[in-house]
């Protein structure tokens, strides 16, 4: 038996961007046992991913995780995240590791002097260097997102108000300046002659009422801050069309091999986390030409220069266009 604890603490898109390595170690790896640590918030994430043998939660109480983890006897440890917490637990446990390079030294050249090092490769591939070692290879199967039959039930009777047919719309994430503004959204939604679902978390309900309110000429179907983040996936997956921010549930859908129009700010596509194999006819909206991005690696609370040219300049017209278009 060969015991692997693979590490990544957070976050929902970073978590499912590792699924490749799950599996590809469980099923090439000759009598693989898969351990994975992650923090508790992010449990539903892999819960019934049937690659994974056992899941540990870290929640904030690293000596008593440690204690735990210590017993557990494991070969190797997968760090896919690298950060302060899984050096100490890779200095606890003293066992043989292997650690994702982050490139941040590239990242911080690209962000503050436009000087581009950063590596033509997806951090998915960057992932699976970390694990060439044990003689693997991409199996080229892409990401993986399960959800379980308890997922497919709503709250609220609200399956009642889906269609058939409609677009996803994930209004979320994690910085403001990752985001579109809601004004611009509704306008997006105007010109999708789909209905239009919109996803997002309990911190996105505002936007989603200003979107939801200002849309007159379409169907808007707000489900923000209403359902689990594995409903959200079950949305995501029977969709028609995703349109997404860099964000979990853009991740989520390329799993699902969704068409996916993602949209992007003061981040880049360079940096490696675009959809992975997404589904064909996946587009890139993003706003070239701009000496001010990227103006961060992750993103701020408002836009560094205060005219946030990288989503008020993006073309509603060509994305709801790619969103249109009679293919699959």
């Amino acid at each position: 038996m060969v015991r692997f604890l693979i590490i990544r603490l957070s976050s929902i898109g970073d978590i499912v961007l590792t699924t490749p390595v799950i599996r590809i170690l469980k099923k090439q790896v000759e009598n693989s046992e898969i351990h994975f640590l992650t923090k508790k918030q992010y449990y539903q994430v892999i819960a019934h991913n049937p690659y994974i043998d056992n899941i540990w939660l870290y929640d904030k109480n690293m000596p008593k995780l440690l204690n735990i983890l210590k017993k557990q006897e494991f070969d190797y440890i997968i760090d896919l995240h690298n950060n302060l917490r899984t050096f100490r637990i890779k200095n606890s446990l003293r066992i043989l590791s292997f650690s994702f390079n982050k490139i941040n030294i590239a990242k911080w050249l690209m962000v503050n002097f436009k000087l581009n090092y950063l590596p033509v490769k997806h951090i998915v591939e960057r992932y699976l260097d970390t694990i060439k070692i044990f003689d693997v290879e991409n199996d080229g199967e892409g990401l993986n997102y399960y959800t379980g039959k308890e997922d497919e039930i709503f709250p609220d009777n609200i399956s009642t108000l889906i269609p058939a047919d409609y677009v996803a719309l994930c209004i979320g994430g994690q910085h403001f300046t990752k985001k579109m503004p809601p004004g611009k959204l509704a306008d997006l939604c105007e010109k999708i002659k789909l209905p239009v679902v919109l996803l997002g978390g309990k911190e996105d309900i505002n936007e989603a009422g200003i979107i939801s309110q200002s849309v007159k000429s379409n169907c808007v179907i707000n489900l923000t801050g209403k359902l689990s983040l594995n409903n959200s996936a079950v949305i995501v997956r029977n969709s028609k069309v995703v349109v997404t921010h860099d964000t979990g549930l853009m991740h989520i859908a390329a799993a699902y091999k969704k068409k996916i129009i993602s949209i992007w700010g003061n981040t880049i596509p360079a940096f490696g986390m675009v959809p992975y194999m997404p589904g064909r006819h996946s587009q890139i909206a993003e706003v070239n030409g701009l000496t001010c991005r990227p103006c961060s690696k992750i993103g701020y609370k408002k836009c560094p220069k205060n005219h946030f040219k990288c989503m008020m300049e993006q073309d509603n017209e060509k994305i709801a266009g790619w969103v249109n278009e009679d293919k699959e």
